[in-house]
């Protein structure tokens, strides 16, 4: 027989089957509502105690009773850890109580651990009683602090007896004595680890962070614990630090053909970051572009020009045509020297490279080194100041720089049109001769600019002293005077500094010669001070710092006069005279080159022999 389930429930003997379902349906109301009350005496109770319980929790700190300080806290910390992860963004109100009473505690440890580091204070029973009793907070501070204390004392900004004060006071503290004593047994070994951490820290600090890894990772072979631990990580955070900027340093040196200086950089990053492409990738260009080397010893020649003729036609047109053009050389003329010094293993080496400056008040001999097979040379490109007087000779009237950043001339053509050309200059025609033959440069030297501070630099007038000199020129050609409100003194400074850095970066290096071109030999003391001085304040902070004089015309002051050593005091330390044959000597913080000048007429009447056949040179002009 089968049986309604339905049915069962409501026929019953007794006939009340449906009041016991009333029953059931009604204590489900009662516990709803309750339920409901719980739930919003909670919610209240809970809105109501928030500005109780950070109060709460200090005063339990107040009166020494940290294990109800602890509750509170547990309390709190309980309700963020336990909640849904989703439910995590309305827990702020809990977070932020969590982080006050934290903070409350970190202040008490700060105080305490303070005065015992600065005041030679000894922890009262209280300081300890807190310490202990709130362990579960107190122990990473202090642990913390502790390693900041060892680290200090590896750095060298705490001393020895300061450390082992601030430890014997924490040892008996029975929370710390087991983060205290294992330090404490360690400060032997960190004591001997000091100088080289400072020294690692010294170079990173200088951006030398190539000795600062190997020092690091040579201490790191020689320590275990507390020092391991410490320079690993400065290790981790020095590499991140130095990866993108030294690749790019690298990389830089690449662009700028100094290949030499690249692959010993790119050498030590290879060996730092072993499994990297990019520097792998970096250093096989610089391989690929380097020769064996060897320290030279012999002449090293120094050969002098000034700006180019740009406009053969309008030099050989002028009244003057025949001296410039034995004052000057031609752009092909230049241009048929390099490519003859180059045929002949000539190759551009830095003019400072004899020489060390490192230390104000001597000079250090060095050798040069240069690809086996190669012969040093220098060239200085003298008194690039343009000035007005040789407007209408064919010559260039300043520098600028292209939309490529690349330093090129300007020039004034027959139509009075500006031309503007990176190969009408011994500038340009340099920089693109290296770009063409990388090895005529040893590690991207090109040459010297010398200028002065007489009416221009560069072709800009940069100072006040410059204008009347500037229209007295442009007066003896003819030209109408012309003035320079602050504002375009300052843009042509600015345009300066531009061409400078432009110069500086690809291989070139600055010279003064004086500020008004003088005869230094016949200048008396009060002459080249005043002359000098304007050079340091008006032209020099365009350039950059500047070692280096080519006397005008090679009238140069003996290294032992007084006047010489006043611009020795002054930072000047190599200079050039003017001789037939390559020669340098060491003197009193000093280095003397001869220079060379190679010009029009020199091409033509002098025995250029050893240098190359001028013949090959001197360019031809069809009606000659």
């Amino acid at each position: 027989m089968s049986i309604n389930v339905t049915d069962n429930v409501y026929i019953n003997n007794d006939g009340n089957s449906g009041g016991l379902i009333h029953k059931i349906l009604a204590a489900l109301c009662i516990l709803s509502v309750i339920a409901s009350v719980a739930v919003y005496s909670y919610v209240e109770g809970f809105a109501q105690s928030e500005n109780n319980v950070v109060p709460a929790f200090e005063a339990a700190l107040g009166r020494g009773d940290y294990d109800d300080a602890l509750s509170i806290y547990r309390s709190v910390q309980d309700t963020v850890l336990s909640a849904n992860p989703e439910d995590a963004d309305k827990l702020t109100d809990e977070n932020n109580m969590l982080v006050e009473m934290e903070n409350i505690v970190k202040v008490k440890v700060d105080d305490i651990c303070s005065k015992v580091r600065y005041n030679r204070y000894q922890p009262m029973a209280e300081d300890v009683s807190f310490l202990n009793g709130m362990q579960e907070l107190t122990s990473s501070l202090v642990s913390s602090w502790l390693d900041d204390l060892c680290a200090e004392f590896l750095l060298g900004t705490i001393e020895k007896p300061d450390i082992m004060f601030v430890f014997n006071q924490m040892a008996p503290i029975s929370n710390f004595s087991a983060m205290v004593r294992p330090l404490l047994s360690e400060l032997d070994m960190i004591e001997m680890a000091t100088g080289d951490v400072q020294n690692a820290e010294r170079h990173f600090s200088e951006g030398d962070y190539i000795t600062a890894v190997k020092t690091y990772q040579s201490v790191r072979e020689r320590n275990t614990g507390f020092v391991y631990e410490y320079v690993n990580k400065r290790l981790e955070e020095i590499l991140d630090v130095m990866y993108e900027p030294m690749i790019q340093n690298g990389e830089h040196m690449l662009d700028t053909f100094r290949y030499y200086s690249a692959e010993i950089l790119l050498s030590d990053l290879a060996q730092i970051f072993p499994e990297d492409a990019r520097i792998a990738n970096d250093l096989l260009t610089a391989t690929s572009n380097t020769q064996e080397t060897a320290v030279y010893s012999g002449k090293v020649e120094v050969l002098c020009v000034r700006n180019l003729i740009a406009d053969t036609d309008m030099a050989r047109a002028d009244n003057y045509g025949s001296a410039v053009l034995d004052r000057y050389l031609t752009c092909a003329e230049f241009e048929n020297m390099l490519q003859q010094l180059y045929n002949n293993n000539y190759c551009l080496v830095d003019a400072e490279g004899l020489a060390g400056l490192s230390n104000d008040t001597y000079l250090v001999e060095q050798r040069l080194t240069v690809p086996i097979g190669k012969k040093p040379l220098i060239i200085v490109v003298e008194a690039l100041d343009y000035s007005a007087s040789s407007y209408g000779q064919g010559l260039n009237r300043r520098l600028v720089l292209n939309d490529q950043g690349q330093v090129c001339s300007e020039y004034v053509n027959s139509n009075g049109d500006p031309v503007i050309s990176r190969t009408k200059e011994a500038i340009g025609i340099l920089d693109k001769f290296v770009e063409d033959h990388h090895d005529f440069s040893y590690d991207g030297a090109k040459g010297v600019i010398s200028v002065s501070g007489y009416e221009s630099c560069f072709g800009y007038v940069v100072s006040e002293d410059e204008i009347d000199d500037r229209n007295a020129a442009l007066a003896q050609v003819g030209y109408p005077n012309v003035n320079y409100s602050d504002a375009e003194l300052e843009a042509n400074c600015d345009t300066v500094r531009s061409i400078a850095a432009a110069l500086s970066d690809t291989g070139w290096k600055f010279a003064s010669s004086t500020y008004g071109y003088i005869n230094a030999r016949e200048s008396d003391m009060d002459t080249i001070k005043a002359d000098f001085e304007k050079w340091m304040v008006q032209i020099e902070p365009l350039l950059g710092d500047t070692h280096m004089i080519v006397y005008p015309n090679g009238d140069y002051i003996f290294g032992t006069d007084e006047r010489a050593v006043y611009l020795k005091n002054n930072g000047f330390r190599i200079f050039f005279g003017i001789g037939p044959r390559p020669y340098y000597i060491y003197g009193d913080n000093y280095l003397y080159y001869d220079r060379m000048i190679i010009n029009g007429k020199v091409l033509r009447t002098s025995d250029l022999s050893r240098l190359f056949d001028a013949d090959d040179v001197i360019e031809s002009f069809g009606d000659n």
